[in-house]
């Protein structure tokens, strides 16, 4: 890759990490001004008042960061910037306006539905409804779908919305106790912008980059203890952005590399699916919906097992990494080795499962 572009990659994440460091400062002293803020509940994790909004820094740093290199790319084919540039690049982001329109459009419902209910709680429904049409749209008039194969477009899209909401909401459960949605969404954008720049995807690159600088700045006060909470403004964005990357990203190309590369998403999300799939069959099983929150996700029961936040934080960071650093290894792998990498995923899950039964019991 031309230095040019990994300069203006590096140039991105700072920007992002600087602007949202800010944002998360200013909202966190408005927060706590306004009263708009999440306190001790019964089926909530934290113990302690803490300042929301979050997702509001997180929602404009991404929005402001996009405007910037939009306005950047008029700008080098206007010729008021001479620099120099992988221009194929280039091209493709110009090409690729509409999408980002469509995208950037699907991420705003659901900033405001998330925001809506952060301020006043609403049933789950009517969330689940918005990120079902925000989903379609953007899969179907936002290209953010998979093609698998399949000819037909409306299937195609149909799949893919059943994909973005089911990310979502992983994300939306993630964000159960400090850190753990904003980290794990790092890691796996950080795996996926790997993936991104061995294809040559420039557009998918930029944005990961965005991305991933905009939550390390949230991050900071997001880490346990934590000094503020993203809310469902920013969850459900967080969980559409990568739910979009893994869509965008291209795994595999005709000729070049294995075909089990196209499993690479779900290999990168698995710790994040296993958690979403896991409490939603607990929740069932008790009767419940699985749409309503409580503390039975697998951070808690760790929780309980006696780590301390931090711990709690890392062990799930470090799960994650472990598969997703492993899915890298799908785009060369031979049967064997994908069925190592397959099986080395499941072992991880395995342990995680253990750790599962064994809260039970106490």
């Amino acid at each position: 890759m031309e230095f040019s572009l990994w300069l203006a990659y590096i140039i991105m994440a700072g920007g992002a990490f600087l602007l949202s460091l800010l944002l998360c400062q200013l909202v966190k002293l408005e927060s706590l001004k306004t009263g708009f803020v999440s306190t001790p509940s019964i089926d909530r994790y934290n113990q302690r008042t803490v300042a929301m909004g979050g997702g509001i820094a997180i929602f404009w740093t991404i929005i402001v960061c996009i405007l910037v290199s939009v306005a950047g790319i008029i700008a080098l084919f206007s010729g008021w910037i001479m620099m120099p540039m992988l221009i194929t690049g280039v091209f493709h982001f110009s090409e690729r306006a509409i999408e980002l329109a469509v995208i950037v459009a699907a991420m705003f419902a659901l900033y405001v539905i998330g925001y809506i209910d952060d301020k006043k709680a609403m049933g789950a429904w009517p969330k689940l409804g918005v990120q079902l049409i925000a989903a379609f749209v953007a899969a179907r008039w936002g290209n953010v779908r998979v093609e698998l194969f399949i000819d037909n477009i409306w299937i195609t899209s149909f799949l893919s919305c059943l994909w973005i909401v089911m990310i979502i909401n992983a994300f939306n459960f993630l964000d159960n106790m400090d850190g753990l949605s904003s980290g794990i969404a790092i890691i796996c954008a950080g795996i996926i912008l790997a993936i991104a720049i061995n294809s040559g995807q420039v557009f998918v690159a930029g944005f990961a980059v965005i991305f991933i600088g905009t939550m390390l700045g949230f991050l900071c006060f997001n880490f346990p203890p934590a000094k503020m909470f993203m809310g469902d403004c920013g969850s459900l964005v967080v969980g559409f952005i990568i739910a979009a990357l893994t869509l965008k990203t291209t795994y595999y190309h005709q000729g070049q590399g294995q075909l089990y590369a196209i499993f690479m998403p779900l290999i990168v999300m698995a710790v994040p699916l296993y958690d979403f799939a896991s409490v939603c069959i607990l929740r069932i099983s008790q009767g419940k919906s699985p749409l309503v929150g409580d503390t039975q996700h697998f951070s808690h029961r760790l929780k309980r097992r006696g780590l301390s936040d931090r711990q709690t934080a890392i062990t799930m960071y470090l799960a994650t990494l472990c598969c997703g650093i492993s899915a890298l290894f799908l785009y060369q792998a031979t049967a064997g080795h994908a069925v190592l990498v397959f099986v080395h995923t499941i072992m991880i899950l395995a342990i995680i499962a253990i750790f599962e039964a064994t809260g039970k019991t106490e």
